[in-house]
């Protein structure tokens, strides 16, 4: 059994783009991994032909077609998690995620994540996300805490996920770091890529980075450490921890990235980091939403501590 086929048109704009890339701009039914793996398999033609090459580049006015098959079941299981709802309606949910919790399975996550949790209260989820992350738009690190959005239908998720690509979803996080920021508002432009000596690690300028933004603004400045209130430009992995680490600021609770960390706080448990604010427009009525979420309680009694300092 297959989907209906997917038909695209090449704008302007988009002129000697990849192929794959062009489509998991336009269509997130695959990832861009899964959109080469399609196109290699024959199922993608350009202008009426089969195109193998994912690399193949576009021309202004060639219609794309693919047929692809229905998503294998994967066989998850749902769990009885507790989740903090936010907002849900018919085409998405957004949670308040909790520092721990791990969003979809993968490698060494196998149960207990987020996807589980919302299979276990019986929320429908968008196939397109793929079998082991159905719904999941973008993510949040385990040890981050704050707001998520969720598609619950395919369409909710295209849509969703090209305003992500297009930079049109507000995200602000709250961070606390090590020492005094300075300049004490800015902007972080740095490329970001996996670093070629740890590949389990990002790091900035590096081969084959991806241009990355982060503004910041102080908040308070604390003993040995700074409060920041930080607006995602782009969205890289890991891109607040790299870019404050970069700056010798890491956050606080980052053994990955964090090298030195003061004394007060260098044993708090997990990333001093919480996704506080969220707007975008609904997918289906158009509707903006504007979203966010206090910080948690250990984050709370963290500063609590370091404001008696």
């Amino acid at each position: 059994m297959t989907r209906p086929p997917l038909r695209l048109d090449v704008p302007e704009e988009a002129a000697g783009a990849r192929l794959d890339a062009f489509l998991a701009a336009r269509e997130s039914e695959l990832t861009r991994s899964g959109w080469k793996r399609a196109i290699e398999e024959g199922l993608v033609r350009v202008g009426g032909r089969v195109v193998s090459k994912p690399g193949w580049p576009l021309k202004a006015g060639a219609s794309v077609e693919a047929i692809l098959p229905d998503p294998a079941p994967s066989g998850l299981t749902g769990e009885e998690i507790p989740l903090s709802i936010v907002h849900e309606d018919d085409d998405v949910i957004v949670i308040d995620k909790p520092a721990g919790l791990v969003v979809h399975p993968g490698h060494g996550n196998t149960r207990g994540t987020l996807v589980h949790a919302l299979l276990g209260r019986g929320t429908p989820l968008a196939a397109a996300g793929g079998e082991l992350r159905p719904g999941i738009v973008h993510r949040l690190d385990k040890d981050t805490s704050g707001l998520l959005v969720v598609a619950k239908t395919d369409r909710a998720h295209r849509v969703l996920a090209a305003a992500f690509a297009a930079r049109e979803v507000s995200k602000t996080y709250v961070a606390l770091v090590a020492r005094t920021v300075r300049p004490a508002s800015g902007r972080i432009d740095a490329a970001i890529g996996r670093s070629p000596r740890d590949r389990r690690k990002m790091a900035v300028r590096v081969p084959r980075a991806r241009a990355a933004t982060t503004i910041y603004r102080t908040l308070e400045a604390l003993p040995g450490h700074t409060l920041l209130e930080i607006d995602l430009v782009t969205g890289r992995t890991h891109q607040i921890r790299v870019h404050l680490a970069s700056k010798g600021n890491p956050v606080i609770g980052d053994d990955r990235y964090g090298k030195r960390m003061p004394a007060r706080t260098a044993s708090f448990p997990r990333l001093a980091l919480h996704a506080a604010r969220l707007s975008f427009s609904h997918p289906v009525t158009g509707e903006t939403l504007r979203l966010s979420s206090p910080l948690p309680p250990d984050f709370e009694a963290l500063l609590a501590r370091l404001r008696k300092a």
